[in-house]
């Protein structure tokens, strides 16, 4: 299997295990045969290909089901064998993998501000976000309330995060792409329901009040909920808890429908290594594939929102409407936000002053 990586990779594998990422390699290859030549246009002389897919812990397990569909497809239509390298980790994490020398393909990320520090790299060309449907927006997902046992609190939403005697637990927002979500849920539940930025922020800090500890990713904070047993509620994203609730775990959680962001997640083809290895496309194709109804279906029952219309119809009763979902793009995009909210001084760093950390 080393094989399959040139020194530069070699590299970024190295860099994963030593942050802790795991790299699993699933290899999906169809033999040839000769329906492929007669039945109409396979080109059977092609040589097989490599695409290393980099993506986040949690969507291994749609991967895990697309990925031989879309193998099989490729070589019905063109004759040629394709194998995929894939890596999954923290989103924050995976992207500095990528920057260090992880030779990604495509990468699909928690969130566009993870893709864009892989463009600002030189690794992706701006403008990609126009390259595939929906703005490259694979699938989405909204934040959720992860509660103990019979809800003895008696969370409903998010107003009850700022009560005296809640402890609520997330990440860092600093360390954590996930845990900006979080942030950026709070924030607006009030600016996106008549409340102005001064009471948006105030009631931020009410509830970063109640967080006892600030866990440097959304794995950790979950362990800190969970295994440690600190707090009462655990900020999460809806497909994680669907995911664990498959899985056998039993979750109890909250979907906040009054209010809540559209955690909006993209995919993207990483142009410099594409254009190096002749990957483009395949790569391009994968992409295409990943919006079919074939693949947003596994999406959807990996837990994500599918961004099909027709998918997410289907699965309509397994995700509840929210009836005022805004997104990054309603508070600015996230260049602004970054600046506004996440920036050295910005206004994190000044509520966790005002908080005593």
């Amino acid at each position: 299997m080393a094989g399959l990586f040139n020194p530069r990779s070699r590299r970024g594998f190295l860099s994963l295990v030593l942050t802790g990422i795991s790299m699993s390699m699933a290899i999906a290859a169809c033999s040839p045969s000769s329906s492929d030549s007669a039945s109409g246009g396979a080109d059977t002389n092609r040589g097989p290909v490599e695409l290393t897919l980099v993506s986040y812990a949690v969507t291994e397990a749609a991967y895990s089901q697309i990925i031989p569909k879309f193998v099989e497809k490729w070589k019905a239509e063109t004759g040629q064998d394709v194998t995929f390298n894939q890596s999954y980790g923290g989103s924050g994490s995976q992207t500095r993998a990528v920057i260090d020398g992880l030779e990604a393909d495509v990468v699909a990320l928690a969130l566009a501000l993870d893709t864009q520090k892989i463009e600002e790299a030189g690794l992706i060309q701006p403008g990609w976000e126009t390259e595939a449907p929906n703005n490259s927006i694979v699938h989405s997902s909204v934040a959720v309330l992860v509660t103990r046992e019979d809800n003895p609190k008696g969370i409903q939403g998010w107003a009850d995060l700022a009560k005296e005697d809640v402890q609520v637990v997330t990440a860092n927002p600093k360390t954590s792409g996930g845990a900006r979500w979080n942030f950026l849920a709070l924030y607006g539940a009030i600016s996106q329901t008549g409340g102005n930025d001064a009471q948006a922020i105030a009631f931020t800090e009410s509830v970063f009040k109640n967080v006892p500890v600030l866990p440097r990713d959304a794995r950790e904070a979950t362990d800190v909920f969970f295994k440690q047993g600190q707090g009462d509620v655990l900020i999460n994203y809806e497909n994680e808890a669907i995911l664990a609730n498959q899985r056998g775990e039993n979750l109890p959680f909250i979907v906040p429908t009054d209010v809540n962001i559209s955690i909006d997640n993209p995919v993207a083809v990483v142009d410099a290594i594409v254009d190096r290895r002749g990957t483009r496309e395949v790569a391009e194709a994968f992409v295409e594939f990943l919006f079919t109804p074939e693949a947003q279906e596994e999406f959807a029952k990996a837990g994500f929102r599918p961004s099909d219309p027709t998918v997410a119809e289907k699965y309509a009763s397994q995700y509840p409407t929210v009836e005022n979902l805004f997104t990054v793009a309603d508070l600015g995009g996230w260049d602004s936000v970054q600046a506004k909210f996440f920036d050295d001084g910005a206004e994190f760093d000044k509520i966790q002053a005002k908080v005593g950390r």
